[in-house]
């Protein structure tokens, strides 16, 4: 048998830049990682900058699978339970838990196995979860709390929809929240399909593989995503102005010459970037 005192290990680390739930996920960066064996304890003692951190891939499809893949999600958290509070940025900030992940998609069978792990609940899970009462008291003892989005920007009302709408305090839960006139979210600009259209293509900052983004059409919305790939929603707040799921900071335009796009920019605070259209 042929041994080594060190060898090298290649990590694929997985994202969808910019995701709500669309996969495959994608796979945009690699990290080649050295390891050594330590001869004294006969442990592995490892030498990448995240270590002691459970890998990035891991905690990506962890979130990813919570919206939709029990089975799978039991085969990771078993072995690992710290694993039921992972989480993960889809892009500009748009953070999201595997809790969080199960909550807007109203997987109750998903959120309660995490939490007999060790997942930690928010209101969002409360929400749809129908539990009226505790919902309540969180926006009582904080007023506004209900104005707060969850991860891609989705409101709280929208999460107790999610849940069992014929329960009675589902329904008491969505009537008071439909009361308090500003728990369904955002407001944003209506986009016809016709206009989307317009949008959808590649746009290039670079020549490496993945400089670039595309937009995608994908029912009412406009999605935003690392080249060839899709991502997260775009949504309009002016005259071809954008942010991206309800990330308030980022804004993303596109320029126009001759009744043609040509162009969009990226704008985070203090960092700017444009793309062309190819």
């Amino acid at each position: 048998m042929k041994s080594k005192n060190e060898f090298s290990r290649r990590a694929l680390v997985k994202s969808s830049l910019l995701g709500l739930v669309t996969l495959p996920i994608n796979n945009i960066l690699y990290a080649k990682n050295r390891i050594t064996l330590n001869e004294k304890n006969n442990s592995m003692v490892s030498e990448p900058k995240r270590y002691p951190a459970i890998p990035e891939e891991i905690a990506n499809e962890v979130v990813a699978i919570s919206h939709f893949n029990l089975d799978r999600l039991k085969t990771l958290v078993n072995k690992r339970p710290e694993l039921a509070r992972a989480t993960w940025d889809w892009g500009f900030g748009d953070w999201e838990t595997a809790i969080g992940a199960a909550s807007h998609v109203g997987r109750e069978d998903i959120v309660d196995f995490l939490i007999s792990k060790g997942a930690r609940p928010d209101i969002f899970t409360y929400a749809m979860l129908g539990a009226y009462e505790t919902v309540k008291g969180m926006i009582e003892l904080m007023p506004g709390l209900q104005r707060i989005s969850g991860p891609h920007g989705i409101s709280l009302l929208t999460h107790a929809m999610q849940g069992d709408t014929k329960s009675q305090n589902s329904i008491k839960l969505i009537d008071y929240l439909t009361a308090l006139g500003d728990a369904d979210g955002k407001k944003y600009l209506a986009l016809e399909e016709a206009e989307r259209q317009k949008y959808a293509g590649d746009y290039r900052y670079g020549q490496g593989e993945y400089e670039g983004f595309t937009i995608k059409v994908n029912q009412k919305y406009l999605l935003f995503g690392k080249l060839g790939k899709s991502g997260g929603s775009l949504l309009k707040i002016g005259a071809h102005t954008f942010t991206y799921s309800g990330s308030p900071s980022v804004e993303i335009s596109f320029q126009w010459e001759a009744d043609k796009i040509v162009s969009l920019t990226v704008k985070e605070p203090e960092f700017s970037l444009t793309a062309k259209r190819i």
